[in-house]
């Protein structure tokens, strides 16, 4: 897989000066891009991860530092196991066959979400991903498989509670640092595909100040030109964080 660096735009393309540096996207809508095509949902997963190549390459072109996606999540299990278990066999097929051009184009891979319950050989294939890459800085991908927002907050709490920190002093930098995030800044911008309009328990904590992205387009047709809208959209929108348009500065804005 070849990436395009963001030296190498093209001559066409017009990227807007505010750029986020944290993207995450539900990609949502393989099943039902299948069916409209009279296509198991099997093809509309693969179909997605061949798009999440072509989303890769965009990322870094436009200068994006972080990508976060939503891949499997724990509520994924209830789905039929034979379509569990394609969506299993895809993650091991692309680390398979990706990795070591992913590496070689310094993609940082990491894995955010749990491990129990994820096949042993799977396990073990994420763990090499994240060991190869973690030196690499082009572009940090946070793949989130077998993963649930309030699983997160509920683990993180856990955690906070092993390691005996004392009730006044758990506060929201502490919370935030337990976190499969950390230490990366939260999603700047969350993108969804396939019309729907909620977080589907993605990045609950994280998400809480992002800019929030819908579209109807289905996650595999969610091509450049698609991504290159929701940037457009998240510079022409002010971030307030709680405060109004008088209190704002250009420091206060990302």
């Amino acid at each position: 897989m070849v990436i395009t660096t963001r030296n190498n735009l093209n001559a066409e393309t017009t990227l807007p000066e505010r750029l986020p540096r944290h993207v995450a996207i539900i990609m949502d809508g393989n099943g039902r891009w299948a069916k409209a095509r009279g296509l198991p949902r099997t093809e509309g997963h693969r179909q997605g991860t061949e798009n999440l190549r072509r989303i890769l390459r965009a990322a870094v072109e436009f200068g994006v530092e972080i990508l976060t996606i939503y891949a499997f999540s724990t509520e994924n299990w209830k789905r039929p196991r034979a379509e569990v278990r394609v969506l299993m066999s895809i993650l091991e097929m692309v680390i398979d066959r990706e990795l070591d051009d992913l590496n070689q184009e310094g993609v940082q891979i990491r894995h955010i979400g749990e491990m129990e319950g994820i096949p042993q050989v799977l396990q073990r294939k994420i763990h090499t991903a994240k060991e190869l890459t973690k030196q690499n800085s082009t572009l940090i991908l946070n793949v989130a498989f077998n993963y649930g927002g309030r699983d997160e907050i509920v683990s993180a709490v856990r955690k906070i509670v092993e390691d005996g920190v004392p009730a006044d002093q758990i506060d929201e930098a502490l919370i935030s640092s337990y976190m499969y995030t950390s230490p990366l800044p939260d999603p700047d911008l969350i993108i969804r595909t396939s019309g729907e309009m909620r977080l589907s328990n993605f990045l609950v904590w994280q998400g809480t100040y992002a800019e929030y992205y819908f579209t109807p387009t289905f996650w595999p047709d969610f091509n450049r030109e698609e991504f290159l809208k929701a940037l457009v959209e998240y510079s022409n929108r002010t971030r307030r964080f709680g405060k109004i348009d008088e209190q704002l500065s250009n420091r206060d804005v990302p």
